[in-house]
């Protein structure tokens, strides 16, 4: 039997990125595990709007979202400990500014760089919509079609409310095909 345990947002794990956006000409970044898809061509990045990279966000309108795998997870995880408004984060990585003015963070074997359409405030949130202007991934990643193999590049998920993260792991169907 299901125990009611309350309104408990429990869509975990989810996979952590690094948000990358410049702010008074600086790149500056945050570690975040509130994203998702909102269609193929739009995703949402969800932030507490006391960041300070949503001034930057804001500004230009341009956001590069960061894929973290276990080679670079530590210096991601620093992303979320801490505050912009506090340190300047420019120097934590080396990064490229993509093809639209978003800094791309070198270490990232997948980043997404996009251009914000909207943004929907509730509950002291920035929930910026993001339209996908361009996606790079290191060819390390790729499968002979060309497409991302995630058997390889293994994006670290995050857990709330333990705070774990995980690699994600085997291929256990494939969808569509469960009952053929």
């Amino acid at each position: 039997m299901k125990k009611n345990i309350g309104a408990t947002l429990a869509l975990y794990p989810s996979p952590i990125i690094v948000v990358g956006a410049m702010v008074d000409g600086k790149p500056s970044w945050t570690l975040v595990a509130h994203a998702g898809i909102m269609a193929h061509s739009h995703l949402m990045i969800s932030l507490v709007q006391a960041h300070y990279i949503n001034k930057g966000i804001r500004e230009t309108k341009k956001v590069s979202v960061n894929v973290v795998d276990e080679s670079w997870l530590k210096e991601a995880d620093r992303m979320g400990v801490i505050s912009g408004n506090k340190e300047d984060k420019s120097g934590a990585f080396e990064y490229t500014i993509g093809e639209n003015g978003a800094p791309l963070i070198n270490k990232a074997k997948l980043s997404i760089e996009c251009e914000v359409d909207g943004n929907h405030e509730l509950e002291h949130f920035d929930n910026f919509i993001c339209k996908i202007l361009s996606t790079y991934a290191d060819e390390s990643i790729l499968n002979e079609s060309g497409k991302i193999d995630y058997h390889t590049s293994k994006p670290i998920l995050f857990e709330f409310p333990t705070y774990e993260y995980f690699v994600t792991g085997e291929a256990v169907g494939n969808c569509g095909r469960m009952n053929a």
